[in-house]
């Protein structure tokens, strides 16, 4: 029955990446989606309610989003004309890759518009996984609103959602009247994460479209109120999220973290291409786990080499905002949940956090002097 449940809500979440252009809201907050359930095990029912004015095709997007869920098997969708005052009935079944019929075309990419109340967007990235790129972000978040700025933490990484380990926050969010989600606050920040709305264990098995209404999602149906920084924490590449995001939101900057080693840096180069391909600015580049700093005597081991993040920073001519050492109170702060620069303010690990969130504002406030 729980297996049934989480297959329910992730359907849920792959029609809402479904937008009405008529409305401008997705299918699920419009309404137009009723009785959706589990008629067994990889099975989904569901009732679409249509419109005269709803976009040709749509029964048959909905139909092939909701068949894109993996574990879904069956697909059984009724189409109700004219809405739920007793329109009549157009019954579509569908069985997952059955039936012959291709699947609706999709709709074109939407404007990039600001977010409500927000006023800088930036999305941490890196080019490959490992080198600590959820940590840059959550500490940079927790440096930002140190510093007395309103901040606000998105985690976008959906396959791999660290952003509540990270916290150490694992409830689910509220909603508000109007059936907005409240983000959870800690250390200062507003955090929203799929990881608060599935289960632990539950792995997210999802393709682009789906990946593209969770980020639809986190930027507009989250009651993220007025803050002054919406930190984007962006998975490792350059796929179906970033781009997302960059159609969706419009993003004030990137920052790329990388560790010293020479894949890690040829790898997000990739990353600052695909950001200048997509005119986003990149604000600058941070060498995470750039020496080990020993906690006994204090000494500096490069493991990883030195050196590789402030040379790709000038061959791609973007700043370099500095280098963040590993040490024993990053490690100690991932096994607690608790951000280094909240829980070893003195650390020199959490002061080059602190020393990253001035020069980022010092980029950002160049950059609006221009």
């Amino acid at each position: 029955m729980a297996d049934e449940r989480e297959l329910v809500k992730q359907v849920a979440m792959a029609l809402r990446s479904i937008v009405d252009p008529a409305t401008g809201r997705d299918i699920v907050a419009s309404g137009s989606v009723e009785e959706l359930k589990a008629g067994g095990p990889g099975e989904v029912d569901f009732v679409l309610l249509t419109g005269p004015d709803d976009p040709a095709g749509l029964a048959e997007q909905a139909r092939a989003v909701a068949e894109s869920v993996d574990g879904v098997e069956i697909v059984r969708m009724e189409v109700r004309a004219g809405g739920s005052r007793g329109g009549r009935k157009l019954p579509v079944m569908g069985q997952a890759g059955g039936g012959g019929r291709e699947p609706a075309a999709t709709p074109a990419s939407p404007t990039p518009d600001t977010v409500p109340g927000v006023e800088r967007v930036i999305a941490v990235s890196s080019g490959t996984g490992g080198v600590g790129k959820s940590t840059v972000a959550a500490n940079l978040a927790v440096a930002l609103a140190k510093r007395g700025a309103r901040v606000g933490l998105m985690d976008a990484d959906v396959y791999g959602p660290n952003i509540p380990i990270m916290f150490g926050v694992y409830s689910r969010p509220g909603i508000t009247a109007d059936e907005k989600v409240v983000p959870i606050e800690s250390h200062g920040v507003k955090l929203m994460s799929i990881g608060f709305l599935l289960d632990e264990d539950t792995p997210a098995i999802w393709r682009g479209p789906i990946v593209m209404g969770i980020i639809r999602q986190f930027l507009q149906q989250v009651e993220w109120g007025e803050l002054d920084y919406l930190i984007v924490d962006m998975p490792p590449g350059t796929g179906d999220a970033q781009l997302s995001l960059v159609q969706l939101a419009k993003v004030d900057g990137a920052v790329l973290v990388t560790t010293p080693q020479g894949v890690a840096t040829a790898d997000v180069l990739k990353g600052i291409k695909m950001f200048e391909r997509v005119e986003v600015p990149v604000l600058g580049l941070v060498e995470n786990m750039s020496g080990f700093l020993c906690p006994h005597c204090g000494e500096r081991t490069d493991v990883f080499g030195r050196g590789g993040g402030s040379k790709l920073a000038a061959t791609a001519g973007v700043p370099f905002l500095g280098e963040i050492p590993l040490g024993a109170a990053v490690v100690e702060a991932s096994d607690s949940g608790q951000p280094t620069v909240a829980s070893a303010p003195d650390s020199p690990e959490a002061q080059a956090f602190m020393e990253l969130a001035e020069k980022l504002v010092g980029v950002l406030q160049e950059a609006m002097s221009d």
